[in-house]
This record gives C-alpha cells, sequence and structure tokens, in this order.
C-alpha cells in the first residue's frame, strides 16, 4: 500500500503532466483529446503495479482508423501525427486479466496546431520563426521525457526497496529456522547420549 502512496507523491512531485490511472480487471479506460490535422501528438506510459506489469494499448482517431495498437505492453512511447481534424480516443484495456487491477502512468503530449498559411503571412513567414517553433517543440518533449524517467526512477527504486525489504526479512527468518534447528539437534543428541543411571 505504501508503493502506490509513493506513485501518487511522485506524480505530483516529479511529473505535473504525467497521471496515474487504475484499470481494473475485465475494465477498459479511455481518453480523449480534439485536435486540428496536422498536430503532433505523443503517447508515453509504463504500468507500475500489478499482475505482470502488462496492457492493451489502442490509439483510434475521429474517423475510426486505428492509429496504434498494443497488447501486453509494459511501457512505451508512440508519437504521430493527427491525419484528419477531431477526437482522438487512446485506451487503456485489462480485459486479459482476471483479476488484477493495473496502476498506467501515462503522459499524452500535444503540440501546437499548426498554423494556416495565407497569402499576407507567407511573405511575412521566416524561416527563423519556423526553426524557433520547431527547436521550442522539442525541448518541451525533452523536458516532459525527463519528467517521464524521473517518475520510472521512482518507481523501479521503490520496486527495488520493497523486493530488498522481503530479501532482508526472508533472510532473518531462514536465519532463525536455522538456530532453532540447531538447538533442537542439541537437546537430541544430548538426550540420546545421557547414561541413565538404575537404582
Amino acid at each position: 500500500m505504501w508503493v502506490r502512496a509513493l506513485f501518487v507523491a511522485a506524480a505530483l512531485a516529479g511529473a505535473a503532466e504525467a497521471y496515474f490511472i487504475t484499470v481494473d480487471a475485465h475494465n477498459e479506460e479511455c481518453f480523449f483529446d480534439k485536435v486540428e490535422a496536422g498536430t503532433k501528438m505523443g503517447l508515453m506510459f509504463e504500468i507500475a503495479e500489478g499482475g505482470f506489469l502488462d496492457i492493451d494499448v489502442k490509439i483510434v482517431g475521429p474517423d475510426g482508423r486505428v492509429i496504434y495498437q498494443g497488447e501486453r505492453e509494459t511501457s512505451g512511447k508512440y508519437t504521430f501525427a493527427a491525419h484528419v481534424p477531431g477526437v482522438y480516443t487512446y485506451c487503456f484495456s485489462n480485459q486479459m486479466s482476471t483479476m488484477t487491477p493495473k496502476v498506467v502512468l501515462f503522459n499524452m503530449d500535444i503540440g501546437e496546431a499548426p498554423k494556416e498559411a495565407s497569402e499576407d503571412t507567407e511573405a511575412h513567414h521566416n524561416k527563423l520563426d519556423d526553426m524557433i517553433r520547431e527547436l521550442s517543440s522539442t525541448l518541451t518533449g525533452v523536458k516532459h521525457e525527463q519528467e517521464y524517467m524521473q517518475v520510472r526512477d521512482r518507481i523501479h527504486r521503490a520496486i527495488n526497496e520493497s523486493t530488498n525489504s522481503r530479501v532482508v526479512m526472508w533472510s532473518f527468518f531462514e536465519a532463525l529456522v536455522l538456530v532453532a534447528m540447531t538447538l533442537g539437534q542439541v537437546f537430541y543428541l544430548k538426550r540420546f547420549f545421557e547414561v541413565r543411571r538404575v537404582v
């Protein structure tokens, strides 16, 4: 339970753009974004908790066309440009799980909509402006990637610490069992070789 609380704290502290959702067994969670044609979109996700850390992912366009579909994925990053204007749907499906809910960390990065070029703006259009806009978009992508990696690092650290504490507890339990068995054997051998006097 403390691991889940750590995940939520990591999301709030480290990555303002990342979201955690819980997808129950036999369920599907979908999210929607309305964008213009040509807008760059990028979906990053990772399974933080539950089962074999896998989930089905699907991105569908406004025209019903499946843009991306993956089965039993643990993490991924998919970038595409909107081919038509409208509402794009991205879904996380846990239909294959019988009883285990999955905790999913995801981030949908949406770029700026392309501006329509008219004759007036074409005359004043500057290649330097395009380069600055592209650089700004790339830097935003790098920032989101860093936030995503920070959250992943916190998740993996929490899993490692949890595993480490279990190993320590198991080793302590094994040591207690070995000590108890040793004392039992000493007691048994002592009684076995004890000379009994007959009066």
